[in-house]
């Protein structure tokens, strides 16, 4: 006979279990006392580095002495985010980059030792983009669209008179992708879709242009000229599925394959007096770094890391140094720096909060499911510490932008914070991502249903784990993500138990009316993707959200930047209007002071609490 303790025993051993799985909640603020770094160029002495952080609650441009460690503070904005581009050379004055409350205009700006700040590029619609120095760093280049706001022409400019000179008048809609040493060639891109574009050489001297792009469906993206100007790098897919690395002799006009991988090369550069190669790779979803000795083609190791993997590096220009930048899922970005001949590595900063424990949070894990028609779908998902048979948990389908974006592993602030709070959450990387080869990337042009169906079957792919809650699961995505997360409660009511849309496309004929007039080169390739308004109005009006609000019938989130100048506030208004018709329970936030995405600390603590409670009410039921 079984003891009559069997049962009660049986509940205790579950409480154990999940006693031991329990994790410390953490609050929104403790998320976001995490910093994030970028930047890290060097000043001359190679003693301090120029980085961007955002500290103080917004993007501040510091100092960081790598001897002791010590920040220094560089400029104090409390209203738009500064990005640090550089030191200018052998001083201590620099360089960074702002635009004005997330409108994208972004402008180049000087500030001296003194702490006075100069607009280097001050058009009032004026979009400028710091391109690279010159060899002997006398000068910088940068792109503008002033001349004309369709198009950037490559500028140059010199410290001490600041005067901008004109390298390259754009008419025809390229893109500036490279320019070699002697400034007599540069290499050109033009878009012709979203799966193909085009390679120019320009003899600046002669003016002579040279189409070096085959006419089969492809992709080139030049990256680096040798010093000596005999050659330039591009990376392209042509006649393979994933982008290796090729080289072009510009003496003898052959192409040849210098590295591929299994995975898409997503860039190469040569280092400031070309002994070193660095070659990025995007592996299943993270990066991978390669280090290389140049002439000899050497692979070299990389220091041993413990935090994380490697995602970047930055190269001293003597050569002697190095800023690696390292992350984990469960770590924002940090930097360290190493020394090549002590072989001495030294972390910099400490990203996360002190007070969070990074055992509490969790690690991506990349997983592939079955679709509608049997194609296997990439995704990378987050499982809470506590979920478990015994204790099943919600969860969401999150999708990405784009459209053509990726969701990758590392660090996700967002995420972490709402998987702490007991959600599950699977970042799926449809059809017509990047990151899975050319024919998995054009799968869904002009057919944004089968994309769709991914998330629906992503969806499903959760419902069959055991320590998932079937009946609690809702979909969250930003920009086209946040049009997936609208089309996804319309035509799928039976799926998705909420959405959240964060700034998302609700009227696809409006959207692609009013993009940016410096997408102008994109343009036509964004219509081959989406559709041509003015030819494909009909297919476009019937997948807009905003023409079928009276099936919206899930509870959904908005989120909204009022400078959105890529999706306009209107969008989100009138998709908000249409479904309080319903009678559906709709919450709306809207950002005065942010545009396509949240860049304010205070804004974005505001957007991921807002969201958690939203879900504790709607798909948790654990507000109730």
């Amino acid at each position: 006979m079984k003891p009559i303790l069997t049962a009660f025993a049986m509940i205790c051993i579950a409480v154990t279990c999940y006693s031991q799985t329990a994790v410390k909640q953490y609050t929104i603020e403790q998320f976001y006392k995490t910093i994030a770094f970028g930047g890290g160029n060097f000043n001359k002495a190679e003693n301090k580095i120029i980085v961007h952080d955002n500290s103080s609650g917004i993007f501040n441009v510091y100092e960081i002495d790598l001897a002791t460690k010590e920040k220094k503070q560089l400029t104090n904005s409390e209203k738009e985010s500064y990005y640090a581009i550089d030191y200018i050379p052998g001083t201590s004055d620099f360089l960074y980059s702002a635009d004005k409350g997330g409108n994208e205009n972004t402008h180049i700006y000087l500030q001296k030792g003194d702490g006075s700040v100069t607009d280097l590029t001050p058009g009032v619609k004026e979009k400028a983009g710091f391109f690279s120095w010159n060899h002997p760093k006398t000068a910088f280049y940068y792109t503008s669209n002033v001349r004309d706001s369709r198009f950037f022409d490559l500028y140059k400019m010199s410290p001490g008179d600041w005067k901008p000179a004109l390298l390259y008048q754009n008419e025809k809609g390229f893109d500036v992708a490279s320019i070699s040493p002697d400034e007599n060639w540069l290499v050109l891109t033009k878009s012709i879709t979203s799966d193909k574009n085009e390679m120019y050489l320009l003899n600046r001297k002669t003016n002579e242009l040279k189409k070096l792009s085959a006419e089969k469906e492809a992709t080139y993206s030049p990256q680096s000229f040798e010093l000596d100007n005999s050659a330039f790098y591009y990376t392209t897919n042509e006649g393979s599925e994933f982008t290796y690395l090729a080289k072009y002799d510009l003496a003898t006009g052959k192409q040849q394959k210098i590295f591929s991988d299994k995975w898409d090369v997503m860039y190469m550069y040569i280092s400031e007096n070309g002994k070193y190669r660095v070659i990025g790779v995007n592996e299943d979803g993270r990066d991978k770094i390669l280090m290389y000795d140049h002439k000899s083609g050497k692979q070299l190791a990389f220091p041993t890391i413990k935090d994380g993997y490697v995602q970047s590096v930055s190269i001293s220009p003597t050569e002697n140094n190095m800023i690696v930048y390292v992350v984990s899922d469960r770590s924002p970005v940090n930097l360290y720096s190493f020394n090549f001949a002590s072989k001495k590595l030294d972390k910099l900063t400490s990203s996360l909060n002190p007070e969070i424990d990074p055992n509490d949070l969790v690690d991506a894990e990349v997983v592939r499911f079955k679709s509608f028609d049997g194609l296997l779908i990439p995704a990378i998902f987050y499982k809470p510490k506590n979920a478990a048979a015994g204790h099943k948990v919600p969860a969401l389908v999150w999708v990405h932008g784009g459209p053509g974006g990726q969701s990758t592993a590392g660090y996700s602030q967002s995420i972490q914070y709402f998987v702490n709070h007991g959600y599950a959450i699977l970042a799926v990387n449809n059809r017509g991502s990047s990151g899975y080869g050319k024919t998995y990337y054009k799968m869904d042009n002009r057919n944004h249903d089968k994309d769709l169906k991914d998330c629906v079957w992503g969806k499903k792919w959760l419902a069959q784990q055991t320590y998932i809650n079937p009946a609690s699961i809702g979909i969250y995505g930003g920009s086209y993500g946040g049009f997936m997360s609208l089309a996804g409660i319309i035509q799928y009511p039976a799926e998705f138990k909420v959405g959240v849309d964060l700034f998302g496309v609700t009227n696809w004929l409006r959207t692609l009316q009013s993009i940016p007039a410096y997408w102008e080169s994109f343009r036509k390739a964004l219509y081959d993707e989406m559709g041509d308004p003015a030819t494909d109005s009909v297919r476009l009006r019937s997948i807009s959200p905003l023409f079928n609000t009276d099936k919206i019938k899930t509870p959904l989130l908005v989120l909204q930047g009022s400078n959105d100048p890529r999706v306009l506030q209107v969008e989100s208004d009138e998709i908000v209007a249409g479904a309080k018709k319903n009678g559906t329970p709709v919450e709306y936030v809207l950002f005065p002071d942010e545009g396509h995405g949240f860049r304010k600390k205070e804004n974005q603590m505001k957007a991921a609490k807002v969201t958690l409670d939203f879900l504790d009410k709607y798909l948790s039921g654990s507000s109730n």
